[in-house]
C-alpha cells in the first residue's frame, strides 16, 4: 500500500490542506503568506502535489506544473524566514492530526513537510535560482 493510500487517498488530503489553511490564517506567525495574492485554488493544488509525492495519482504534474514551477511560486522571499518555516510546518502536522489521519501516515508526511520546507530556503532570495527540470521530490 502507497502513502497516499494509507493517508486516505485525495479527499483527506484535501481535507488536510484546506485545515492547515484555516490554522495558518489563525496564526499570527504563519498568517502573512496567506492574507496576500494567494491562489484561489492553493489547497486543491496542495492536495494533488501532496498526492503525487505520497504515491497517488499524478495530479499536480498532469494540471499545475512541475516540481520547479513549485518552487518559483514560493521562493523569492528576500530573507530565510525560521519562524514562519516552524509554524506552519506545526500546524501542518496539527492539521493532519485534526484530520484525523492515522499516526503512521501521517508522521511520514509531516517529516516529508518538514524537510521539504527547509529545502525551499535554497532559493529564498529569488526565483532565478530555481532551475527547470527538477523532479517531483517523492516521500521516501
Amino acid at each position: 500500500m502507497s502513502l497516499y493510500d494509507g493517508l486516505g487517498g485525495f479527499d483527506v488530503l484535501l481535507a488536510v490542506s484546506r485545515r492547515w489553511h484555516q490554522l495558518c490564517l489563525a496564526d499570527p506567525e504563519a498568517a502573512h503568506p496567506f492574507e496576500h495574492g494567494l491562489h484561489p485554488q492553493h489547497d486543491e493544488r496542495l492536495a494533488a502535489y501532496l498526492a503525487e509525492v505520497c504515491g497517488g495519482p499524478a495530479l499536480y504534474t498532469a494540471g499545475y506544473g512541475d516540481e520547479s514551477s513549485m518552487q518559483r511560486l514560493h521562493a523569492g522571499n528576500g530573507e530565510p524566514h525560521p519562524s514562519l518555516d516552524a509554524a506552519s510546518t506545526r500546524l501542518f502536522t496539527a492539521a493532519l492530526n485534526d484530520v484525523g489521519v492515522p499516526a503512521g501516515p501521517a508522521k511520514e508526511l509531516s517529516d516529508y513537510f518538514i524537510e521539504a520546507t527547509a529545502g525551499m530556503e535554497q532559493y529564498v532570495r529569488s526565483s532565478d535560482a530555481v532551475p527547470p527540470g527538477l523532479p517531483i521530490r517523492l516521500v521516501r
